[in-house]
């Protein structure tokens, strides 16, 4: 089984960048796919960026240039850089992992899912 536990968020104003980790254990998620959800208050959670084990991405159009998926698998991580960070980012960021190699942007997709990290920025 696997636990993942997202650290990184904080309080920013508009234009900071930020980098979240995700930080797996139980198991090496070097196979998996992994992904990046956010979710504001009210509203459905939103697809951000899925990296697969081979290093390939896929960003969200409305974060792609701006928000960038990597991983380390030799430490067993995940991170998500943010840059040019707008008020309509703040969300809750979950960091997600399937063992699906054919895993994309639906989050039915992902089996182990972080408790998330609040991400807030002020104009």
């Amino acid at each position: 089984q696997v636990q993942l536990v997202e650290s990184g968020g904080g309080a920013v104003q508009a234009g900071s960048s930020l980098k979240l980790s995700c930080a797996a254990s139980g198991r090496t998620i070097s196979s998996y796919t992994m992904a990046w959800f956010r979710q504001v208050p009210g509203k459905e959670r939103e697809f951000v960026a899925t990296i697969r084990s081979g290093g390939s991405t896929y960003h969200a159009d409305s974060m792609r240039g701006r928000f960038t998926i990597s991983r380390d698998s030799a430490k067993n991580m995940v991170y998500l850089q943010m840059n040019s960070l707008k008020p309509e980012d703040t969300a809750v960021y979950y960091c997600a992992g399937t063992p699906a190699f054919w895993a994309t942007s639906t989050q039915d997709e992902y089996s182990y899912w972080g408790q998330g990290t609040q991400v807030t920025v002020s104009s």
